[in-house]
């Protein structure tokens, strides 16, 4: 019996001190639950958990993150670190590093130079050298409106004219080499480095490396449209033109690698459009460049005897050996950093972004190759960020090797709230319902005017990252990304109002 006794007693005692513990553990979870309660039902959270629980992104790819730019204090997620394709706002990142490390009055520099003796009467006896420093704007539709691309050449050849410049018995060649010559960046495809879009960087630049095909479509649908020739006039190409009259509007596509000569075209245009120009890249836009600036130095009446060179086409030595030899004759400053930066992020130009990537190395340390720009800018970012997981190979987002996650934009995003160059950098973000690429998105909608972001957009992806100002005055920086969607972008961009909204009207 007194065995029993005590066998109730100890079970008497196990229960009080666990109901004891029981009681000191949940006076502990409380305030745990109600954290994690508050964190998970903010109206952000609630309505990111929609936006994922859409039936049209069951089988997608979705990061998302809003943070407090003040305190750091992440606001609401999913998936933060999944890093995706993100699209055009990886422009964000090259443009922010590019403020940072050069500033946004930083300006190329087009350098020309003699490489021979310059006679009393005008004759220069040898070659005319163009020492590109990337200057996207030389001929830049952004930047001069129709018919009047020619007009910095013109200039240039008025200033060698006074000068004392009368004829050239030699070459123009035209020097993109501190550049590198790798023509696209890794992961572009194939159908897009043929086109206006996927035109690469260069040392030289010129037209927006744009080079422009026109056709004759025909009246009735079934039969090939007429090729007419480019512009500009490129010698050696081989074009191939397979294109039909048919559907609607523009769907011709041209294809061709960088620095080949050969290219063709597929698709349909319009019946009924009439003449029709299709814009492709330039193969070679150094090459291009000396024949340009060759053809209007001659129209001026300033003869050249040599045939136009490109620099990637000849054996040379390095450019600090070469040019050390050579009159410096004159130099042309471009365009400054902001107002390339405005274009770019504004109206999502991929060749300024690309421009602007390499500038990042050229600036930094005299080479503006695309990997020495890309391992700049990540060394810029380490130690500033978490750089795990993040990988960037252009600087457009036209490359589907990029992956980004919703956690390093907004990281970065921080960051340059903080910055030196924040103002300049904030101000080439386009503004919902009002300007550039975000000009529809939130139009006459609480996210209006408050929303402050770059858009991406490629086949089944569709990212925003930026700032949200919110109605009690603070400024959220946030990024969604989704990718591999089962419906149209404009359902999908439809339901990313609805997180934008709620974010501007949070507390």
């Amino acid at each position: 019996m007194a065995e029993i006794l005590q066998a109730h007693k100890a079970e008497l005692y196990g229960m009080i001190h666990f109901k004891r513990m029981l009681r000191i553990f949940s006076i502990g979870l409380i305030p745990l639950l109600v954290g994690n309660f508050s964190f998970s039902q903010n109206s952000i959270q609630t309505a990111i958990d929609a936006f994922s629980s859409n039936a049209y992104f069951s089988n997608a790819s979705i990061s998302f993150m809003a943070m407090d730019c003040s305190t750091g204090q992440i606001i609401a997620s999913k998936n933060p670190s999944l890093a995706l394709s993100p699209a055009s706002t990886t422009k964000l990142f090259a443009t922010a590093t590019a403020f940072q490390l050069l500033g946004k009055n930083y300006a190329p520099q087009t350098r020309i130079y003699l490489d021979g003796a310059l006679s009393k009467d005008g004759v220069l006896n040898g070659n005319l050298w163009i020492r590109g420093g990337g200057d996207v704007a030389l001929g830049s539709r952004y930047y001069n409106g129709e018919g009047r691309e020619d007009e910095f050449m013109e200039k240039w050849v008025d200033t060698l004219v006074k000068l004392g410049i009368k004829k050239i018995n030699g070459a123009i060649v035209a020097d993109g080499s501190e550049f590198g010559y790798e023509g696209a960046p890794d992961g572009w495809n194939w159908g897009d480095m043929g086109n206006y879009y996927g035109a690469g960087a260069s040392g030289l630049p010129i037209y927006d490396n744009m080079l422009r095909y026109h056709f004759q479509v025909g009246a009735k649908s079934g039969t090939k449209t007429t090729f007419l020739g480019t512009s500009p006039s490129i010698e050696g190409l081989k074009y191939a033109n397979y294109i039909q009259t048919g559907g609607s509007g523009d769907n011709a596509y041209i294809y061709g690698a960088p620095y080949s000569m050969d290219r063709f075209g597929t698709g349909t245009l319009g019946a009924g459009l009439g003449k029709f120009t299709v814009k492709g890249s330039l193969p070679d836009s150094e090459l291009s460049f000396s024949q340009e600036f060759t053809r209007v130095l001659k129209s001026k009446g300033i003869e050249v005897k040599e045939t136009a060179l490109a620099a990637r086409n000849l054996n040379l030595s390095s450019a600090t050996t070469r040019y050390a030899t050579m009159k410096l004759f004159f130099t042309y400053k471009g365009k400054t950093l902001g107002s390339i930066a405005w274009w770019t992020n504004m109206k999502s130009v991929n060749l300024f972004a690309e421009e602007v990537l390499c500038w990042i190395g050229y600036g930094t340390s005299g080479n503006g190759s695309i990997d020495n720009s890309i391992a700049r800018m990540m060394s810029y970012w380490s130690g500033k960020i978490n750089t795990i997981g993040l990988y960037i190979t252009d600087g457009s987002g036209l490359s589907r090797s990029n992956a980004i996650s919703a956690s390093h934009f907004c990281e970065m995003l921080k960051y340059m709230t903080t910055a030196k160059e924040f103002d300049a950098f904030y101000g080439t973000l386009p503004v919902a319902g009002v300007s550039g690429t975000l000009s529809s998105v939130c139009k006459n909608q609480p996210g209006e005017g408050k929303i402050h972001a770059k858009s991406g957009t490629m086949k089944r992806i569709k990212a925003y990252s930026g700032y949200a100002e919110t109605k009690s005055g603070k400024r959220i920086c946030f990024s969604l990304i989704i990718n591999n969607f089962n419906c149209s972008s404009e359902y999908t961009v439809e339901q990313m109002e609805k997180v934008f909204n709620t974010m501007v009207l949070s507390e």
